[in-house]
């Protein structure tokens, strides 16, 4: 039998199938634990996977490596891959570290601000204030993490990308089923609108101190310890 170098796998279009392959393991894993259908401290049984979907392991063992870089599971040896969880006080922890780290993104992405950019900010808050109004919770937090994210990647620093993107993965699993700690979803447009407003004038230490006052919002709950049942009630449902 031929064992074929990387280059020839490459050339053969197999090792571009494994990676697409892996992808896929990755991408329902990555919803199943977002979307807490797998929830923190759940077992992943690499071997179990395989056979629901009818592949080798190997692509699984792959996809999982990928999550426990994001912080998503923990791989343990001689015992397996968990979905990661967060104490409450990690959580509050968490916060903390996300607004100096937005903060920090959005002064950066002041300075490299597009029109295109700024038209594409306010195509997602417009999709965030209608559904805002309807009360489409769902919705509303889909287009949110995009606001967000988006001003991240604007930023155009890798370093705090590969910071970011980690801790905000792992926060989005433990969203409240209330509102309690967002204090409504008018409110949040309208501290989303403030932030736009900002950055239309280039003003970047002024969206900057915006965003950190938006992130207070919730965490001056969670250091109030008001939510710490509601958490419970997520991480355990």
């Amino acid at each position: 039998m031929n064992i074929m170098t990387s280059d020839e796998k490459k050339r053969s279009g197999r090792f571009l199938e494994r990676k697409t392959l892996t992808q896929e393991v990755y991408d329902v894993l990555h919803n199943d634990i977002m979307t807490t259908a797998l929830l923190p401290e759940a077992p992943i049984h690499e071997a179990a996977i395989a056979r629901e979907l009818g592949i080798s392991r190997g692509p699984v063992r792959e996809a999982l490596q990928k999550l426990a870089a994001e912080g998503l599971v923990e791989i343990t040896p001689h015992k397996g891959a968990f979905v990661s969880s967060l104490t409450w006080k990690e959580f509050l922890d968490a916060y903390r570290v996300r607004e100096m780290l937005e903060a920090l993104a959005v002064r950066l992405a002041a300075t490299n601000m597009s029109e295109e950019s700024l038209a594409l900010l306010e195509d997602l808050h417009t999709d965030m204030e209608e559904f805002a109004e309807a009360e489409k919770v769902t919705e509303f937090f889909s287009r949110n993490d995009e606001f967000h994210s988006t001003l991240v990647d604007l930023a155009a620093n890798q370093k705090l990308s590969e910071i970011y993107f980690p801790l905000a993965y792992q926060m989005r699993r433990y969203r409240m089923r209330s509102l309690s700690l967002r204090g409504g979803l008018k409110r949040s447009c309208k501290e989303h609108r403030a932030i736009l407003d900002a950055l239309h004038i280039g003003d970047a230490e002024k969206a900057s101190q915006l965003m950190h006052e938006h992130i207070q919002v919730p965490q001056q709950i969670l250091e109030s310890g008001k939510a710490e049942k509601e958490f419970e009630l997520v991480t355990q449902n």
